[in-house]
């Protein structure tokens, strides 16, 4: 049997460490080298926080390559990126702009032989350029840098929302402390969902066991679900009394031309225009191979009861 394919995921946030952890245990994976592209100053911190996390990363198979997204030219990181045949980026959130084109340039010009980006979420092509969310746009030339070349393979694994964020108080449509409910758009406007867990679940397929992925966008989630469902979904899990509110493509609007410095709120302003933000479950790839992910019933099921 043939090792696997060496692979260096670039950061170990959330979703870093459950594509580790993923990629770790599963079946298809024989052998093949996994490491972790962190800054120096994380790799040797002596914080003791942090000396657990990387001693739980190493109990995992992984090593750890010095890199600096934010400050190394993509001439640096193509020098990192070489010695891998795929290349995972799980960092994204508070990065400058730019970040995304330099790490995509920096893979082709290391000439990678696969790549999947940081685009865990939404179908950036449905929602296009424009969007009341700038770091969209972004995401959008990435997009247009992978498919005008065919050396470097890449998928893309769009996963909707992350569960998680679901339940910010910032983004809007859960909020357990205040007991409030909200629907983006409307209340039966849809939205496609997926744990970091499920995330690095499936990014780990397609890794060990792509088949015929390849130069392309697959879609997951664990459900899609109305804001209607989620409503009575959280209601049915933690009882008592709920305020429902509306929050329509044009209220959202005028609160960011009052508030438009506002990250969360360009992120809720897209939802509720709602474009590439679900999906039909048939369509996604866990479903077509009979992988089970997790939906928001059971999801809520593990969560603490309110006090």
């Amino acid at each position: 049997m043939t090792e696997s394919p060496s692979i260096l995921l670039i950061g170990a946030g959330e979703l870093g460490t459950a594509v580790l952890e993923a990629l770790s245990k599963h079946p298809k994976r024989n052998g093949g080298k996994i490491a972790i592209l962190l800054r120096q100053s994380t790799i040797s911190t002596q914080d003791p926080e942090k000396k657990k996390q990387n001693e739980y990363l190493q109990s995992l198979g992984a090593s750890f390559e010095a890199g600096d997204l934010a400050n190394d030219s993509a001439a640096q990181l193509a020098e990192v990126f070489k010695r891998y045949h795929t290349v995972i980026s799980c960092s994204g959130f508070g990065l400058p702009s730019g970040t995304q084109l330099k790490l995509t340039r920096a893979v082709l010009e290391a000439g990678t032989p696969r790549y999947l980006p940081w685009q865990w979420g939404i179908d950036y092509d449905a929602v296009g350029a424009g969007s009341a969310q700038d770091l969209f746009d972004e995401q959008l030339q990435v997009r247009a840098l992978l498919r005008a070349q065919q050396k470097t393979d890449w998928i893309i694994v769009s996963t909707g929302l992350f569960m998680s964020f679901l339940f910010l108080p910032a983004f809007g449509v859960v909020d357990l402390k205040e007991r409030k409910l909200r629907a983006l758009g409307s209340w039966d406007a849809r939205l496609s969902l997926t744990t970091a867990r499920d995330i690095g679940r499936m990014a780990a397929e397609v890794a060990y066991d792509p088949r015929d992925v390849s130069h392309q966008v697959v879609y997951i989630a664990g459900d899609t679900v109305t804001y209607s469902q989620v409503a009575e979904l959280v209601q049915r899990r933690f009882g008592g009394e709920w305020t429902k509110e509306l929050w329509d493509a044009e209220f959202l609007k005028k609160k960011l031309e009052e508030r438009p410095d506002d990250g969360m709120l360009k992120y809720t302003n897209v939802w509720a225009v709602g474009r590439g933000v679900a999906w039909d479950m048939e369509r996604t790839l866990n479903r077509q191979r009979g992988i089970e992910l997790q939906g928001l019933e059971s999801y809520l099921k593990e969560m603490p009861d309110l006090e």
